[in-house]
Protein backbone atom coordinates (compact mmCIF):
# COMPACT_ATOMS: atom_id res chain seq x y z
CA UNK A 1 0.00 0.00 0.00
CA UNK A 2 1.21 3.76 -0.47
CA UNK A 3 -0.17 6.45 1.98
CA UNK A 4 -0.57 10.45 1.06
CA UNK A 5 -1.22 13.21 2.96
CA UNK A 6 -4.91 13.72 3.80
CA UNK A 7 -6.45 16.10 1.21
CA UNK A 8 -5.58 19.63 2.40
CA UNK A 9 -2.94 18.84 4.77
CA UNK A 10 0.88 19.45 4.53
CA UNK A 11 3.85 17.27 4.80
CA UNK A 12 6.98 19.52 5.81
CA UNK A 13 9.49 18.17 4.35
CA UNK A 14 13.43 20.20 5.80
CA UNK A 15 13.14 22.81 3.39
CA UNK A 16 9.62 23.46 3.44
CA UNK A 17 10.22 23.22 7.55
CA UNK A 18 12.85 25.75 7.36
CA UNK A 19 10.53 28.00 5.51
CA UNK A 20 7.77 27.81 7.98
CA UNK A 21 10.42 28.20 10.66
CA UNK A 22 11.80 31.46 9.14
CA UNK A 23 7.79 32.75 9.14
CA UNK A 24 7.38 31.72 12.83
CA UNK A 25 10.62 33.51 13.90
CA UNK A 26 9.14 36.28 12.34
CA UNK A 27 6.37 36.64 13.99
CA UNK A 28 7.95 36.07 17.59
CA UNK A 29 10.61 38.55 16.95
CA UNK A 30 8.09 41.12 15.92
CA UNK A 31 5.19 40.08 18.92
CA UNK A 32 7.73 40.00 21.49
CA UNK A 33 9.46 43.71 20.40
CA UNK A 34 5.43 45.05 21.40
CA UNK A 35 5.57 43.26 24.35
CA UNK A 36 3.38 40.50 23.93
CA UNK A 37 3.77 36.97 25.78
CA UNK A 38 3.37 33.62 23.98
CA UNK A 39 0.77 31.06 25.34
CA UNK A 40 -0.87 27.97 23.82
CA UNK A 41 -3.79 26.11 25.20
CA UNK A 42 -5.01 21.95 23.75
CA UNK A 43 -5.63 21.69 20.15
CA UNK A 44 -8.77 19.45 21.41
CA UNK A 45 -11.48 21.22 23.38
CA UNK A 46 -15.02 21.13 24.07
CA UNK A 47 -17.75 21.37 21.17
CA UNK A 48 -19.85 23.46 22.74
CA UNK A 49 -16.53 26.28 22.81
CA UNK A 50 -17.28 26.81 19.15
CA UNK A 51 -20.84 26.47 19.18
CA UNK A 52 -21.53 29.13 21.81
CA UNK A 53 -19.53 31.63 19.70
CA UNK A 54 -20.42 30.65 16.22
CA UNK A 55 -23.62 28.66 16.15
CA UNK A 56 -24.66 25.23 15.50
CA UNK A 57 -23.74 25.39 11.64
CA UNK A 58 -20.01 25.99 12.45
CA UNK A 59 -20.04 21.92 13.12
CA UNK A 60 -20.36 21.07 9.51
CA UNK A 61 -16.35 22.94 8.96
CA UNK A 62 -14.70 21.39 12.21
CA UNK A 63 -13.23 17.88 13.01
CA UNK A 64 -15.69 16.92 15.80
CA UNK A 65 -16.09 13.42 17.23
CA UNK A 66 -17.76 12.42 20.34
CA UNK A 67 -14.54 11.19 22.22
CA UNK A 68 -14.13 7.39 24.63
CA UNK A 69 -15.62 9.36 27.37
CA UNK A 70 -19.05 10.37 25.38
CA UNK A 71 -17.61 14.02 25.44
CA UNK A 72 -18.56 15.88 22.31
CA UNK A 73 -15.37 17.58 21.08
CA UNK A 74 -13.28 19.21 18.46
CA UNK A 75 -9.83 20.27 16.76
CA UNK A 76 -10.11 23.43 17.55
CA UNK A 77 -11.12 25.95 14.32
CA UNK A 78 -9.64 29.02 15.72
CA UNK A 79 -7.88 30.34 18.88
CA UNK A 80 -10.11 33.17 20.35
CA UNK A 81 -12.52 30.97 21.98
CA UNK A 82 -9.32 29.20 23.57
CA UNK A 83 -7.45 32.33 24.31
CA UNK A 84 -10.72 33.56 26.03
CA UNK A 85 -11.64 30.72 28.33
CA UNK A 86 -7.98 31.14 29.65
CA UNK A 87 -8.28 34.41 30.12
CA UNK A 88 -11.27 34.53 32.30
CA UNK A 89 -9.29 31.68 34.30
CA UNK A 90 -6.77 34.34 35.12
CA UNK A 91 -8.13 37.70 34.78
CA UNK A 92 -7.98 38.38 37.99
CA UNK A 93 -4.54 37.94 38.46
CA UNK A 94 -2.96 39.54 35.15
CA UNK A 95 -1.64 43.11 34.85
CA UNK A 96 -3.79 44.88 32.50
CA UNK A 97 -3.55 45.27 29.35
CA UNK A 98 -2.94 41.49 28.76
CA UNK A 99 -0.61 41.33 25.46
CA UNK A 100 -0.55 37.47 24.71
CA UNK A 101 0.32 36.00 21.51
CA UNK A 102 0.03 32.29 20.15
CA UNK A 103 0.94 30.39 16.50
CA UNK A 104 -1.75 27.20 17.15
CA UNK A 105 -2.65 24.95 14.16
CA UNK A 106 -5.81 25.07 13.01
CA UNK A 107 -8.08 22.65 11.54
CA UNK A 108 -11.30 23.28 9.54
CA UNK A 109 -13.63 20.46 7.13
CA UNK A 110 -13.36 23.41 4.81
CA UNK A 111 -13.72 23.18 0.33
CA UNK A 112 -9.69 23.42 -0.39
CA UNK A 113 -8.86 26.31 -2.88
CA UNK A 114 -5.81 28.47 -3.40
CA UNK A 115 -4.72 30.17 0.04
CA UNK A 116 -7.06 28.05 2.25
CA UNK A 117 -6.40 24.45 3.34
CA UNK A 118 -7.95 22.20 6.04
CA UNK A 119 -5.04 22.99 8.38
CA UNK A 120 -2.87 25.93 8.95
CA UNK A 121 -0.83 27.87 11.76
CA UNK A 122 -1.80 31.48 12.83
CA UNK A 123 -0.38 34.05 14.68
CA UNK A 124 -2.82 35.04 17.12
CA UNK A 125 -2.22 38.35 19.01
CA UNK A 126 -4.58 40.08 21.14
CA UNK A 127 -4.99 42.90 23.67
CA UNK A 128 -7.44 42.88 26.34
CA UNK A 129 -8.80 45.24 28.97
CA UNK A 130 -7.93 48.87 27.01
CA UNK A 131 -10.42 50.14 25.29
CA UNK A 132 -9.22 52.84 23.73
CA UNK A 133 -8.00 53.68 20.06
CA UNK A 134 -4.65 53.27 20.29
CA UNK A 135 -4.78 50.12 21.30
CA UNK A 136 -6.46 49.31 18.23
CA UNK A 137 -3.11 51.34 16.35
CA UNK A 138 -1.05 49.11 18.61
CA UNK A 139 -2.25 45.81 16.79
CA UNK A 140 -2.35 47.60 13.70
CA UNK A 141 1.13 48.21 13.77
CA UNK A 142 1.71 45.10 14.88
CA UNK A 143 0.43 43.24 11.83
CA UNK A 144 2.06 46.03 9.62
CA UNK A 145 5.63 45.25 11.41
CA UNK A 146 5.45 40.96 11.14
CA UNK A 147 4.76 42.42 7.25
CA UNK A 148 7.91 44.40 7.19
CA UNK A 149 10.11 41.86 8.97
CA UNK A 150 10.11 39.57 6.66
CA UNK A 151 11.07 41.72 3.67
CA UNK A 152 7.35 43.24 2.43
CA UNK A 153 7.90 47.02 1.89
CA UNK A 154 3.74 49.20 1.71
CA UNK A 155 4.20 48.66 -2.37
CA UNK A 156 3.57 45.24 -1.80
CA UNK A 157 0.51 45.35 0.76
CA UNK A 158 -1.83 47.49 2.20
CA UNK A 159 -4.18 47.29 5.91
CA UNK A 160 -7.44 47.86 4.93
CA UNK A 161 -9.60 49.41 7.96
CA UNK A 162 -12.90 50.53 9.14
CA UNK A 163 -15.02 50.78 11.97
CA UNK A 164 -18.26 49.32 13.05
CA UNK A 165 -19.22 52.15 15.14
CA UNK A 166 -18.49 54.33 11.99
CA UNK A 167 -20.74 52.11 9.82
CA UNK A 168 -23.32 52.06 12.55
CA UNK A 169 -23.47 56.21 12.38
CA UNK A 170 -23.51 56.45 9.09
CA UNK A 171 -26.38 54.15 8.75
CA UNK A 172 -27.97 55.99 11.13
CA UNK A 173 -27.64 59.18 9.22
CA UNK A 174 -28.89 57.15 6.25
CA UNK A 175 -32.47 56.18 7.55
CA UNK A 176 -31.13 53.10 7.83
CA UNK A 177 -32.59 51.19 11.07
CA UNK A 178 -31.42 48.75 13.68
CA UNK A 179 -33.25 45.86 11.67
CA UNK A 180 -31.96 46.69 8.52
CA UNK A 181 -28.32 46.94 9.30
CA UNK A 182 -27.21 43.82 9.00
CA UNK A 183 -28.86 43.48 5.65
CA UNK A 184 -26.97 46.74 5.09
CA UNK A 185 -23.90 45.23 6.11
CA UNK A 186 -23.88 42.57 3.84
CA UNK A 187 -24.74 44.71 0.86
CA UNK A 188 -21.35 46.59 1.31
CA UNK A 189 -19.71 43.47 2.46
CA UNK A 190 -20.69 42.07 -0.83
CA UNK A 191 -20.71 45.25 -3.11
CA UNK A 192 -19.02 44.21 -6.61
CA UNK A 193 -19.40 40.67 -6.17
CA UNK A 194 -21.85 38.13 -7.05
CA UNK A 195 -22.98 37.65 -3.76
CA UNK A 196 -24.46 41.14 -3.89
CA UNK A 197 -27.99 40.20 -5.40
CA UNK A 198 -28.78 38.05 -2.58
CA UNK A 199 -27.30 40.77 0.01
CA UNK A 200 -30.15 43.39 -1.49
CA UNK A 201 -32.45 41.02 -1.79
CA UNK A 202 -32.40 40.83 1.75
CA UNK A 203 -32.10 44.29 2.75
CA UNK A 204 -35.45 44.56 0.64
CA UNK A 205 -37.03 42.13 2.36
CA UNK A 206 -35.93 43.87 6.13
CA UNK A 207 -37.73 46.98 4.17
CA UNK A 208 -35.12 48.63 3.69
CA UNK A 209 -34.89 50.82 0.49
CA UNK A 210 -31.69 50.30 -1.70
CA UNK A 211 -31.68 54.46 -2.05
CA UNK A 212 -31.08 54.73 1.39
CA UNK A 213 -27.66 52.95 1.48
CA UNK A 214 -26.78 54.31 -2.03
CA UNK A 215 -24.61 57.02 -0.83
CA UNK A 216 -22.59 54.53 1.20
CA UNK A 217 -21.80 52.38 -1.50
CA UNK A 218 -20.85 54.56 -4.60
CA UNK A 219 -20.02 57.73 -2.57
CA UNK A 220 -18.15 56.75 0.54
CA UNK A 221 -16.41 53.57 -0.64
CA UNK A 222 -14.49 55.65 -2.78
CA UNK A 223 -12.48 57.51 0.43
CA UNK A 224 -9.52 56.02 1.18
CA UNK A 225 -8.00 58.91 4.14
CA UNK A 226 -10.47 60.27 6.86
CA UNK A 227 -9.45 63.78 5.13
CA UNK A 228 -11.27 62.13 1.40
CA UNK A 229 -14.28 60.84 3.82
CA UNK A 230 -15.03 64.17 4.92
CA UNK A 231 -14.82 65.57 1.59
CA UNK A 232 -17.32 63.00 0.48
CA UNK A 233 -19.53 62.81 3.41
CA UNK A 234 -19.92 66.32 2.87
CA UNK A 235 -22.21 66.10 0.06
CA UNK A 236 -24.38 64.46 2.47
CA UNK A 237 -26.39 66.70 5.37
CA UNK A 238 -26.80 63.91 7.71
CA UNK A 239 -23.42 62.06 6.85
CA UNK A 240 -21.53 65.59 7.62
CA UNK A 241 -23.24 66.00 10.60
CA UNK A 242 -21.82 62.38 11.66
CA UNK A 243 -18.80 62.45 10.75
CA UNK A 244 -18.21 65.30 12.45
CA UNK A 245 -18.21 64.04 15.70
CA UNK A 246 -15.23 62.68 17.50
CA UNK A 247 -14.74 59.17 16.33
CA UNK A 248 -12.61 56.25 17.65
CA UNK A 249 -11.26 55.49 14.05
CA UNK A 250 -9.97 59.34 13.42
CA UNK A 251 -7.65 58.44 16.64
CA UNK A 252 -6.59 55.12 15.43
CA UNK A 253 -5.22 55.93 11.80
CA UNK A 254 -3.75 59.69 13.42
CA UNK A 255 -2.08 57.18 15.64
CA UNK A 256 -0.54 54.94 12.90
CA UNK A 257 0.44 58.00 10.86
CA UNK A 258 2.83 59.23 13.90
CA UNK A 259 4.20 55.64 14.16
CA UNK A 260 5.29 56.30 10.84
CA UNK A 261 2.99 53.99 9.37
CA UNK A 262 0.28 55.73 7.33
CA UNK A 263 1.64 54.71 4.23
CA UNK A 264 0.45 50.89 4.92
CA UNK A 265 -2.75 52.17 5.87
CA UNK A 266 -5.99 52.62 3.45
CA UNK A 267 -9.39 53.53 5.16
CA UNK A 268 -12.02 50.73 3.45
CA UNK A 269 -15.63 51.48 4.91
CA UNK A 270 -16.44 47.54 3.08
CA UNK A 271 -14.33 46.22 5.41
CA UNK A 272 -16.69 45.02 7.67
CA UNK A 273 -15.70 40.75 8.81
CA UNK A 274 -18.08 38.95 11.64
CA UNK A 275 -21.39 40.69 12.16
CA UNK A 276 -21.71 38.91 15.29
CA UNK A 277 -18.33 38.96 16.20
CA UNK A 278 -16.80 42.83 15.72
CA UNK A 279 -18.13 46.30 17.78
CA UNK A 280 -15.50 48.64 16.28
CA UNK A 281 -12.33 48.60 14.55
CA UNK A 282 -12.28 45.84 11.46
CA UNK A 283 -9.26 45.74 9.31
CA UNK A 284 -8.07 42.97 6.94
CA UNK A 285 -4.41 42.81 5.21
CA UNK A 286 -4.05 42.20 1.46
CA UNK A 287 -1.30 41.97 -1.28
CA UNK A 288 -1.70 45.28 -3.31
CA UNK A 289 -2.71 43.59 -6.30
CA UNK A 290 -5.25 41.78 -4.04
CA UNK A 291 -4.40 38.39 -6.22
CA UNK A 292 -4.28 36.40 -2.95
CA UNK A 293 -6.91 36.09 -0.23
CA UNK A 294 -6.94 38.46 2.81
CA UNK A 295 -3.27 37.80 4.81
CA UNK A 296 -4.26 38.95 7.84
CA UNK A 297 -8.01 39.79 9.90
CA UNK A 298 -9.07 41.59 12.66
CA UNK A 299 -10.41 44.18 15.14
CA UNK A 300 -11.96 45.00 18.35
CA UNK A 301 -14.36 42.93 19.59
CA UNK A 302 -15.20 43.78 23.29
CA UNK A 303 -18.38 41.72 23.92
CA UNK A 304 -16.69 38.42 23.59
CA UNK A 305 -15.04 37.26 26.69
CA UNK A 306 -18.13 37.99 28.53
CA UNK A 307 -20.08 35.88 26.55
CA UNK A 308 -17.49 32.98 26.36
CA UNK A 309 -15.52 33.41 29.67
CA UNK A 310 -18.05 35.51 32.27
CA UNK A 311 -15.19 38.01 32.32
CA UNK A 312 -16.66 41.67 30.77
CA UNK A 313 -12.81 42.86 29.28
CA UNK A 314 -12.84 45.00 25.91
CA UNK A 315 -10.50 43.28 23.64
CA UNK A 316 -8.67 43.67 20.12
CA UNK A 317 -6.81 41.60 18.08
CA UNK A 318 -5.82 39.66 14.89
CA UNK A 319 -5.01 36.20 12.94
CA UNK A 320 -2.81 36.17 10.72
CA UNK A 321 -2.63 32.50 8.49
CA UNK A 322 0.98 30.99 7.01
CA UNK A 323 -0.84 29.51 3.87
CA UNK A 324 -1.41 33.11 2.11
CA UNK A 325 1.86 34.69 3.84
CA UNK A 326 3.90 31.70 2.59
CA UNK A 327 2.70 32.29 -1.62
CA UNK A 328 3.45 36.02 -0.92
CA UNK A 329 6.73 35.45 0.05
CA UNK A 330 7.47 33.06 -2.72
CA UNK A 331 5.87 35.04 -4.94
CA UNK A 332 7.60 38.43 -4.09
CA UNK A 333 11.28 35.87 -4.21
CA UNK A 334 11.24 36.57 -0.49
CA UNK A 335 11.44 32.34 0.32
CA UNK A 336 15.07 32.22 1.81
CA UNK A 337 17.19 29.19 1.06
CA UNK A 338 16.82 26.86 3.28
CA UNK A 339 19.58 26.84 5.95
CA UNK A 340 22.94 24.43 5.79
CA UNK A 341 22.57 21.37 7.90
CA UNK A 342 26.20 21.40 9.00
CA UNK A 343 28.82 23.78 9.92
CA UNK A 344 32.11 21.27 9.50
CA UNK A 345 32.30 18.19 7.82
CA UNK A 346 34.83 15.49 9.73
CA UNK A 347 36.62 13.56 6.94
CA UNK A 348 39.29 10.65 7.50
CA UNK A 349 41.97 9.93 5.21
CA UNK A 350 42.39 6.27 6.23
CA UNK A 351 40.14 4.29 8.17
CA UNK A 352 42.65 4.39 10.99
CA UNK A 353 41.76 8.14 11.22
CA UNK A 354 38.22 7.01 12.68
CA UNK A 355 38.66 7.50 16.21
CA UNK A 356 39.99 10.28 16.24
CA UNK A 357 37.12 11.81 13.39
CA UNK A 358 34.82 11.04 16.28
CA UNK A 359 36.86 12.33 19.09
CA UNK A 360 37.06 15.76 16.88
CA UNK A 361 33.63 15.73 15.99
CA UNK A 362 32.24 15.49 19.36
CA UNK A 363 34.71 18.03 20.51
CA UNK A 364 33.15 20.64 17.79
CA UNK A 365 29.80 19.60 18.84
CA UNK A 366 30.35 20.16 22.26
CA UNK A 367 31.65 23.58 21.28
CA UNK A 368 28.16 24.31 19.72
CA UNK A 369 28.83 23.96 16.02
CA UNK A 370 26.95 21.02 13.80
CA UNK A 371 28.63 18.33 12.57
CA UNK A 372 28.85 15.40 10.18
CA UNK A 373 31.01 13.03 9.29
CA UNK A 374 31.06 9.86 7.01
CA UNK A 375 29.53 6.92 9.16
CA UNK A 376 31.28 4.16 6.60
CA UNK A 377 34.46 4.17 5.14
CA UNK A 378 34.77 6.04 1.70
CA UNK A 379 37.21 7.79 -0.29
CA UNK A 380 38.08 11.60 0.76
CA UNK A 381 37.00 12.84 -1.94
CA UNK A 382 33.15 11.74 -1.79
CA UNK A 383 33.33 12.80 2.12
CA UNK A 384 33.89 16.57 0.94
CA UNK A 385 30.90 16.06 -1.39
CA UNK A 386 29.10 15.13 1.55
CA UNK A 387 30.10 18.43 3.04
CA UNK A 388 29.26 19.86 -0.05
CA UNK A 389 25.79 18.58 -0.52
CA UNK A 390 24.79 19.57 3.98
CA UNK A 391 26.42 23.42 2.78
CA UNK A 392 29.20 22.85 5.25
CA UNK A 393 31.83 26.62 4.90
CA UNK A 394 34.54 23.83 6.88
CA UNK A 395 36.04 20.56 6.20
CA UNK A 396 38.28 19.31 9.20
CA UNK A 397 40.30 16.49 7.49
CA UNK A 398 42.03 13.77 10.20
CA UNK A 399 45.24 12.24 7.93
CA UNK A 400 48.25 9.64 9.33
CA UNK A 401 50.59 12.61 8.35
CA UNK A 402 48.78 15.77 10.37
CA UNK A 403 47.99 13.32 13.05
CA UNK A 404 51.72 12.38 13.49
CA UNK A 405 52.31 16.19 13.95
CA UNK A 406 49.30 16.43 16.66
CA UNK A 407 47.17 18.59 13.84
CA UNK A 408 44.35 18.36 11.44
CA UNK A 409 43.30 19.90 8.25
CA UNK A 410 41.35 22.61 8.15
CA UNK A 411 39.36 23.04 4.66
CA UNK A 412 37.59 25.92 3.17
CA UNK A 413 35.19 24.47 1.26
CA UNK A 414 34.33 27.79 -0.89
CA UNK A 415 37.57 28.76 -2.07
CA UNK A 416 39.65 25.37 -1.03
CA UNK A 417 42.43 27.11 0.97
CA UNK A 418 43.50 24.84 4.23
CA UNK A 419 45.18 25.13 7.24
CA UNK A 420 46.71 22.77 9.61
CA UNK A 421 45.75 23.76 12.89
CA UNK A 422 46.77 22.02 16.34
CA UNK A 423 44.35 19.73 17.52
CA UNK A 424 44.24 21.48 20.85
CA UNK A 425 43.08 24.59 19.26
CA UNK A 426 40.52 22.93 16.69
CA UNK A 427 37.13 24.07 18.35
CA UNK A 428 38.22 27.56 18.83
CA UNK A 429 40.09 27.87 15.13
CA UNK A 430 36.74 26.51 13.41
CA UNK A 431 34.40 28.96 15.81
CA UNK A 432 36.44 31.81 14.69
CA UNK A 433 36.45 30.82 11.69
CA UNK A 434 32.77 30.63 10.94
CA UNK A 435 32.21 34.01 13.13
CA UNK A 436 34.13 35.79 10.84
CA UNK A 437 32.19 34.44 7.69
CA UNK A 438 29.08 34.94 8.93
Amino acid sequence: MTFRALPGFRDFAPEDLAFRTHIFAAWRRVAVRYGFAEYDGPPLEPLDLYTAKSGDEIVGQLYNFTDKGDREVSLRPEMTPTFARMVAERANGLKKPIRWFAIPQLFRYERQQRGRLREHFQLNCDLVGEPGPLADAEVIALAIDVMRELGLAHEQFRVRVSDRRLLDALFTALGITAEQKPAAMQMLDKFGRSEYAKAESAFIEAGGRVASVEFLLKELRQATTWSTLLEHGAKHEGVAAALAEEHPLRETLAALEAMGLGDYIELDLSIVRGLAYYTGTVFELFDVERSLRAICGGGRYDALLASLGGVDLPAVGFGMGDVVLGELLKERGLRPDAPPSVDVIVAAVTPDDMPFVLEAAHALRDGGLGVEYALAPQALGKQLKLGDARGARLAVVIGPDDRAQGAVMVKHLADKTQTAVPRDTLVAHCRSLLTLNG
